[in-house]
């Protein structure tokens, strides 16, 4: 039986989740420039134009100095005297670093822009959401581009914060959203960042794995369609070129009976993605839909995250005392 000082340790990490994620419910992401993400990726750019170099070994030591020191940070804080610093500490490092409640905004945002017919305000916003060229696209390529951001976003924005939180505490939150953030800075495929932003990309992809397919389970759970998701999720997820956003539109295709994937073009390069799902292109009135289906995947994400962390906690709590 657990005494009182030994006790409400266990309980530091996850009421700091917790209330972390409220925080993110109440106030959302507030576009400034000083924001934690975008004061690390001011910093991250500046190193850029220190370290740039045409190669791998450049790109890993740029990404090794980045993520270090995100992670440093947070052991620091994590570490820093006084009762309750360690939870206000992760509450406040998981409201930085989660971004469900403004992917859930931008969704509703391309909803509205678009059951209202207005096509240039929608493009003008899909930025906030995916790297697509929106100049030409018309309201069902929009409506589609909308629905694979707000499925892929779930696992980046809200899944894989929180599963990081919950295995390692702040330092993990702050290194995940590190790698997040280079990997949409460098990690894309371009002359400069072609073998520059390598390790960025690959750190992304190992730092996803895991919760990718925790969004995808979760999403069969949550969703109006449970047969249906995991049928196109066992089926399709593997079809992606990433090895990640594929189960969690393939589990969003599903659920919502809609058939995602098709060309998509970035900066004047187009890929075309294999399609997921047996339904119909998804239309406008998809897009709602959707954003309902991440704010319940994004709540179960946090129940989760909040009962691993205090069951990892427990068990490390139980250790110390049998070393003892």
């Amino acid at each position: 039986m657990c005494t009182k000082m030994s006790f409400m340790p266990i309980w530091y990490d996850p009421l700091g989740l917790a209330l972390g994620v409220a925080l993110d419910r109440l106030v959302g992401d507030p576009r400034s420039a000083a924001h934690p993400v975008a004061v690390f990726g001011r910093a991250a750019a500046g190193l850029e134009q220190s370290l740039y170099g045409d190669t791998k070994a450049h790109g890993v030591l740029h990404v090794a100095i980045c993520v270090a020191g995100a992670a440093g940070l947070g052991l620091a804080v994590q570490r820093m005297p006084g009762r309750g610093t360690r939870t206000v500490a992760t509450a406040l490092a998981t409201w930085a670093v989660l971004g469900g409640t403004t992917l859930a905004r931008e969704g509703v945002f391309m909803a509205d822009a678009l059951e209202r017919d207005d096509l240039e305000r929608a493009r003008r916003r899909l930025p906030h959401l995916c790297g697509r060229d929106p100049s030409a696209l018309e309201a069902a390529e929009l409506a589609r581009a909308t629905v694979e951001s707000l499925a892929e976003n779930t696992s980046d924005a809200v899944v894989a914060p929180l599963f990081w939180g919950a295995v390692a505490g702040v330092p993990g939150l702050l290194a995940y959203r590190a790698i997040n953030t280079l990997d949409a800075m460098i990690g894309h495929r371009s002359p400069r960042y072609q073998r520059f932003g390598w390790a960025a990309a690959r750190l992304d992809d190992v730092a996803n794995y895991v919760p990718a397919r925790v969004t995808g389970l979760l999403t069969v759970l949550a969703g109006p369609d449970r047969r249906q998701a995991l049928a196109v999720l066992r089926r399709d997820g593997h079809r992606h070129p990433s090895p990640n956003a594929g189960r969690c539109e393939a589990a969003f295709a599903g659920a919502l009976g809609v058939t995602l994937g098709g060309a998509n073009v970035y900066e004047g390069r187009t890929e075309h993605r294999p399609t997921m799902g047996d339904g119909p292109k998804p239309g406008v009135g998809d897009i709602r839909r959707a954003v309902r289906l991440t704010r319940v995947v994004s709540l179960a994400a946090a129940g989760a995250a909040v009962a691993a962390s205090f069951l990892i906690n427990r068990a490390a709590a139980g250790r110390r005392q049998r070393i003892r």
